[in-house]
């Protein structure tokens, strides 16, 4: 792959910046040379977004939903060609970058090719209004209306280049936004492939624009350009926070997924394969750079052992290496600067008095950045590395004694992302998740219903999305009301 171009108004344009390397972090060879964008060309990209919004926003929904379908289409046909350079791009193994990769992303614009289709309008009940100081007496009738919120800046996260765009650009366009996507600067290659699928399928001129750069001035200009309506982002809750500020000065609307460390409550009375099997996909899906990873474990006293020795034999049978083999289950993470950051927390966890049952070396490969999957008992919650968003193939765990202790400490956390509770007794299970301060639980399953909504309590976002709730999301609410 040579040199990639900005796409800004429907253009492949050159950047401003010149290129840097996209690097595999599997072989730790060139995958190919992405766009550096000026703050002048992504202020021209927030400029044809915003030409583009008058016309766009009225389009037919029919007409929308043709033109995301037609993008699924093209991901489907360019299907192996795609998951090879998101595997190149992100380190993901053959089946994540299939079927959790460009998979979900077709999935995603078939969605919401339906999605632009759902009904809008929600019809309130009529009000009665005695006459007074501001009119006769009346009956008016009233509409709640989905309306498009305008100009969309998505900025999305490494860990997926393929379902987080699309979760983000497929909705949006839905319901009538234009949009100018920042992709994360270790993998966007694939972005501009979702782009070029767009463009294939018949997206008018400035409608979707990507641009790119591996310094932070690139995706400050898209969040504080003058035309951004709204800012979609998923990232780490520190740069959130920054986000968040700029925001607040332009009241521009936010939709945010930030950090998780999601608690795993194993009861007693749970199954442990079934809690050792869910947990432990930690280990291995994305390498555990994954903000709804159940990363942080509170084993009930009777089940702890037995918990800590399942686990330990389940990191103990994982495949480290290269994620192209078909028998790897665990790849490398995203670059050396992220491996190091891993071993700086392996290490600090062991300072801190955690037990490590499993891993905490690194794993004996030639070329690559990868960590092996670690497993920390006897840990407290006043740990840093318990309390801290690893995101890496890192496990910790903690011993309870009741359920009062256990949801105290599931709860004793800046995050609440996704948590999750595995017990026997069903009613337990859905009391506990009552009480939990978490966006999602998952009782007795890391599985996720594409349909619920998704998103954090605390310092793990704000708003939601998937299913109709993007819908919701990437709209604003008009009331029109009139005399019946």
């Amino acid at each position: 792959m040579g040199d990639e171009r900005l796409f800004i108004g429907g253009e492949w344009v050159e950047p401003d910046g010149g290129h840097y390397d996209v690097i595999n972090p599997a072989t730790e060879e060139v995958v190919g040379r992405a766009p550096e964008a000026s703050r002048a060309q992504v202020e021209s990209a927030v400029d044809a977004a915003r030409e583009a919004f008058e016309s766009w926003s009225r389009t037919a929904p029919e007409e929308r939903a043709g033109i995301l379908d037609r993008a699924a289409g093209v991901m489907r046909r360019e299907f192996v060609r795609y998951a090879e350079l998101a595997q190149a791009e992100s380190g993901a193994t053959t089946g994540t970058a299939r079927g959790m990769q460009v998979g979900v992303s077709v999935a995603r614009f078939k969605r919401y090719a339906r999605g632009a289709l759902e009904p809008v309008e929600t019809g309130l009940p009529p009000q009665i209004n005695e006459a007074g100081p501001i009119g006769k007496a009346g009956v008016l009738g009233a509409l709640a209306v989905r309306r498009p919120v305008g100009v969309v800046t998505c900025i999305t996260s490494y860990n997926n280049p393929w379902a987080n765009p699309a979760g983000k650009i497929a909705p949006a366009l839905a319901m009538g936004n234009t949009v100018v996507v920042k992709p994360a600067p270790q993998d966007p290659l694939s972005v501009y492939r979702m782009a070029e699928a767009l463009a294939e399928a018949g997206v008018p001129p400035g409608v979707v624009n990507v641009v790119s750069g591996a310094r932070p001035d690139v995706g400050a200009a898209a969040v504080a350009a003058d035309g951004v309506d709204m800012v979609s982002f998923t990232g780490s809750t520190a740069v959130g926070q920054k986000i968040a500020e700029e925001c607040g000065r332009g009241m521009k609307r936010q939709l945010m997924e930030l950090g998780g460390k999601g608690a795993a409550l194993v009861f007693d009375d749970a199954d442990p394969a079934a809690a050792v099997a869910g947990i432990g996909t930690t280990f291995s899906f994305y390498s555990g750079q994954i903000c709804t990873a159940p990363t942080r474990v509170l084993a009930q006293r009777g089940i702890y052992e037995r918990l800590v020795e399942g686990l330990a034999r389940y990191a103990a049978r994982l495949t480290v290496g290269d994620p192209r083999e078909p028998g790897t289950v665990v790849g490398p993470v995203i670059s050396a600067a992220h491996r190091d950051r891993i071993e700086s927390y392996v290490e600090l966890a062991a300072k801190e008095g955690a037990r490590l049952v499993a891993g905490g070396e690194r794993p004996e490969t030639a070329r690559g950045f990868y960590v092996a999957p670690t497993l920390f008992a006897d840990c407290t919650n006043e740990m840093r590395a318990v309390r801290e968003e690893i995101f890496g193939p890192v496990v910790v765990v903690v011993p309870f004694d009741d359920e009062e202790e256990g949801i105290a400490l599931a709860n004793d956390s800046d995050y609440g992302l996704l948590d999750y509770v595995w017990s026997g007794d069903v009613a337990r299970a859905f009391r506990v998740a009552g009480r939990l301060r978490a966006g999602g639980v998952g009782v007795n399953t890391v599985g996720r219903n594409m349909e619920a909504p998704f998103g954090g309590f605390k310092r793990s976002g704000v708003g939601r999305d998937v299913g109709s709730y993007a819908l919701h999301a990437y709209s604003e609410l008009q009331a029109i009301v009139w005399p019946g």
